[in-house]
């Protein structure tokens, strides 16, 4: 794409954005504290999955203090379902950063912006683009596949210089309407150029901007490099119940899922003698085995493949926390991996 061709972008994106944005409840306003905790939200995370529990954590900590002095086990409750939860722990490290370095008050700075806990160029770009009108592009997936789509550009997007090509690029074009064209960037590349689609290039604003379009190279682009394969872990999980209540315990406090509830589990897919041997190893008395099912989950880098069994013991001891049906739902959060086998209870 000629540079002149690029300074026209801004000209035909923002109208098309005014004219064809999504009413999302994010873009009410311009507030840092919403549109910093959506843009956490967002990530890796489905747009319509997101509306609700957007407004529901809003609803529980309406600002920055409030995430910041909020019980760990309620903050995971509100975020429990969304997955990743290392987002929702910086957020909340990050308010806490604000509220003693800033008095409570987003700082409007990029470098200060950038230097919070969980957040990355990215976010900073978005934040201060968004809320401050400032000239700093925020270049995720979306925005990449856009770009590398105008300039046919065939370098694999997932290299780390590819998007940083992408930033120097958008500095030299980025118009007094920083914030509307940061959204404008997002909302192609999340609608007629989305992902896991063929582009809609003849509803396309910028088809006559856009190279890939005009050679015919639209399909073809943009280029990732080959995916690495997920190591695969077993896994037996005991859903073990006594008298209405059943057993869970908090997960480490570093690495996968910290500090968060699970069922206790053990690696590898156990027989029935050694299920029993478990359960009695960890000073419970074993009555009767309900039922058993398998379930897996997909991590970034990991699937689980994971056997449950749901087992009655005769007495609440061992070294676990014992919930009711309605603790469970009220007060602890269980990742997905785990929800999966609580939500099947009824049947059991």
């Amino acid at each position: 794409m000629e540079m002149d061709q690029l300074q026209n972008l801004p000209r035909v994106l923002l109208p098309w954005y005014q004219n064809n944005k999504r009413d999302l409840p994010w873009r009410i306003d311009r507030q840092p504290y919403h549109v910093w905790v959506s843009e956490i939200m967002l990530q890796q995370t489905r747009v319509e999955a997101v509306k609700g529990y957007y407004s529901r954590f809003l609803k529980a900590l309406p600002d920055i203090e409030s995430l910041a002095c909020c019980d760990e086990d309620a903050l995971y409750k509100l975020w429990e379902g969304l997955g990743y939860y290392s987002r929702v722990r910086n957020l909340q490290k990050a308010a806490q950063v604000i509220l003693r370095d800033y008095g409570g008050v987003f700082p409007r700075d990029y470098s200060a912006v950038r230097a919070l806990p969980g957040i990355g160029d990215y976010t900073a770009g978005a934040i201060c683009s968004i809320c401050f009108d400032q000239r700093v592009p925020a270049v995720d997936g979306n925005v990449m596949r856009v770009i590398s789509r105008l300039t046919a550009d065939d370098t694999p997007i997932d290299l780390p210089a590819a998007k940083g090509k992408v930033q120097e690029l958008l500095k030299t074009i980025y118009p007094a309407e920083a914030g509307d064209f940061t959204q404008s960037l997002m909302e192609l590349g999340a609608t007629l150029c989305g992902p896991n689609k063929a582009p809609e290039c003849e509803k396309c604003p910028c088809k006559d901007l856009c190279k890939a379009y005009l050679t015919g190279k639209q399909k073809l682009l943009p280029v990732r490099l080959p995916k690495k394969g997920k190591r695969t872990e077993q896994l037996t999980v005991f859903i073990l119940s006594c008298g209405g209540s059943y057993a869970l315990e908090k997960r480490p406090g570093t690495g996968l899922l910290a500090g968060l509830w699970q069922f206790p589990n053990v690696k590898g897919h156990l027989t029935t003698e050694q299920m029993l041997a478990t359960v009695k190893s960890w000073g419970l008395v074993p009555k009767d085995i309900l039922r058993q099912l398998e379930r897996s989950h997909i991590f970034t880098h990991i699937r689980w493949d994971m056997q449950g069994v749901y087992l009655e013991v005769e007495s609440c001891n061992g070294d676990f926390d014992w919930f009711t049906a309605e603790a469970v739902e009220k007060q602890a959060a269980l990742p997905t991996a785990f929800r999966q086998f609580w939500e099947v209870l009824e049947y059991v």
